[in-house]
C-alpha cells in the first residue's frame, strides 16, 4: 500500500508561499509592489482562512539561536542587499530576512545583514546570539581587534554594538563564504526583488 504524502491546507500553502516564494512574476506584473507588501497580503489572506474557535499557538521562542548574516554589493559601491537567516541549535530555520539598500559599499551592506538578524533575534525574545559573517573585517571591529575608521560604518557599528550587549551571552564567529550560502542568498535575493 502506497501512502500519499498529506496534502496542505489552504492557510498552510499561503505562509509558505508568504515565506519561501521569491514572486519574480507578480513583482515585475505589478509596478510597485514589493516581495514584503506581496508577503503580508498572503499572510493576511492565511489568517482569514483560519478557523477563529482554534487560533493556533506562537512557535517556542529558543533562548539561543544561531545569526548567519551577510551583505552584497554589485560594485563597490553598487546596488547592495543585506540578508539574516536565523537558526535554531538544532538547524531548524526560524526566519530569513532580506532588505535592498540601494547603491551601498560592501561593506555597509555587511553591517546591515547583522543588523538585520540582531534586530530579528530580538524581537523574537532570543537571550543568546551566534554570530556568523564571512566579512571578517566585521567581526574583528565588533571583537575589538580591528578600529572602525570609516565614518560611514561607524553608526552601524554602534547600532550593532548597542544591539549586541542587550544579549546575555554572544558569540562572533568568522566563518568562510560557502559556510554562510543561505545568507549570502538573501542578501543577493533582497538585490534581485528590491526587498
Amino acid at each position: 500500500m502506497v501512502s500519499r504524502p498529506k496534502s496542505p491546507s489552504d492557510v498552510e500553502l499561503l505562509r509558505f508561499l508568504a515565506r519561501e516564494e521569491p514572486f519574480a512574476l507578480a513583482l515585475r506584473a505589478f509596478p510597485g509592489l514589493n516581495r514584503e507588501r506581496l508577503s503580508k497580503a498572503l499572510e493576511r489572506a492565511a489568517d482569514a482562512l483560519r478557523e477563529p474557535s482554534s487560533p493556533p499557538l506562537p512557535p517556542p521562542v529558543p533562548a539561543k539561536v544561531r545569526v548567519y548574516s551577510d551583505g552584497a554589493a554589485r560594485g563597490n559601491p553598487g546596488h547592495s542587499g543585506a540578508g539574516a537567516v536565523l537558526v535554531e541549535p538544532s538547524g531548524q530555520v526560524l526566519d530569513r530576512v532580506g532588505k535592498y539598500l540601494g547603491v551601498k559599499t560592501n561593506n555597509y551592506a555587511e553591517y546591515m545583514g547583522l543588523l538585520l538578524g540582531l534586530r530579528r533575534a530580538r524581537a523574537l525574545g532570543v537571550s543568546e546570539v551566534e554570530v556568523f559573517a564571512d566579512s571578517e573585517l566585521m567581526i574583528r571591529q565588533l571583537g575589538g581587534r580591528y578600529q572602525v575608521k570609516s565614518t560611514t560604518l561607524k553608526p552601524l557599528y554602534d547600532e550593532a554594538v548597542r544591539l549586541l550587549n542587550d544579549f546575555s551571552r554572544v558569540k562572533l564567529v568568522h566563518v568562510p563564504r560557502e559556510m554562510n550560502r543561505a545568507a549570502d542568498e538573501m542578501s543577493n535575493r533582497a538585490i534581485d526583488e528590491r526587498l
